[in-house]
């Protein structure tokens, strides 16, 4: 206890966790869709876009928050428009945001040798994040940013689901489910560029995919898996930041991450085991009968 007051008692840790913990909620939620609809690709791709984005905004000379977002959420809604499930060849895609990627190199040559005087540090902070760096302004609006996009995101979980499950029988039945799935995926965009800022564009994909991954592996009813995998990223967060803390040299987007990926390597561990105790009871009892 003494250690955890201890802890608590600096305002870094507190502005870490104040933030981590509404971008996390939002992207347990949002990655449980990311999971279910096929999109990881997606998520990936849009982490290449952050980077962009950033990178462009600093060359520029304005915040590198504007480029995030502008960036992800646009590139996002586009995706979603143009029908990424299925939608456009996977090569196409690949190629094209090799070239964002690539474009963002060009970017940060510029900004290295025209501004980066005043700033050096920036593009580590956008490659890896920088949650302990995070000011109290900074996460309080990281804060508010995440609770809209979940309210948003909240209110479309329904009908997405269900367009996520059987999304021809969803356009029968009259669901909009273009317009969902861009909207769907301009949260996603919000949400890799608030998560960008924490953990970096390089591993943002892992706070997506595996928390609902491992949620997805321990339960297969939707719902308790959508609210299981927000919790399942929260704790990755808050064991992530604690690590960090008490082991100076492990950077919290690595801590967070490998707590992340050990929760998902249980979780495969686990599912693995009742499966073959659900065939070994199935044999038994044929057996028997």
């Amino acid at each position: 206890m003494n250690a955890v007051s201890t802890m608590l008692a600096h305002p870094f840790i507190d502005h870490a966790l104040l933030a981590g913990t509404a971008v996390a909620i939002l992207c347990g939620l949002a990655g449980y869709f990311v999971v279910q609809r096929g999109e990881v690709f997606a998520g990936d791709a849009l982490g290449h876009v952050a980077y962009t984005g950033a990178m462009a905004a600093l060359a520029a000379g304005i915040n590198p928050r504007a480029g995030l977002f502008v960036a992800t959420v646009a590139v996002g809604v586009a995706l979603g428009v143009g029908g990424v499930r299925g939608g456009a060849d996977e090569v196409v895609i690949g190629s094209f945001f090799s070239w964002v990627l690539g474009l963002g190199v060009l970017f940060l040559a510029y900004y290295t040798t025209h501004r980066s005087g005043g700033n050096g540090s920036a593009n580590v902070n956008v490659l890896f994040g920088s949650i302990f760096g995070i000011s109290a302004s900074a996460a309080v609006t990281a804060t508010l940013i995440a609770v809209g996009a979940t309210a948003v995101l909240l209110a479309i979980s329904r009908p997405l689901l269900f367009a996520t499950v059987d999304p021809g029988v969803a356009l029968a039945a009259g669901v909009p489910v273009r317009l969902l799935g861009a909207v769907f995926l301009g949260i996603v965009g919000a949400t890799v560029a608030e998560a960008t800022q924490l953990v970096g564009a390089v591993v943002v994909l892992g706070l997506l995919a595996a928390p609902a991954a491992t949620a997805a592996r321990l339960t297969n009813r939707p719902w308790q898996a959508f609210w299981l995998s927000a919790l399942l990223a929260v704790g990755a967060v808050w064991a992530g930041i604690a690590l960090s803390y008490r082991f100076a040299a492990a950077p919290a987007s690595f801590t967070i991450m490998s707590v992340a990926t050990t929760c998902y390597l249980i979780a495969v561990l686990f599912d693995h085991l009742r499966r073959y105790q659900a065939r070994t009871h199935a044999r038994t009892r044929s057996s028997i009968a």
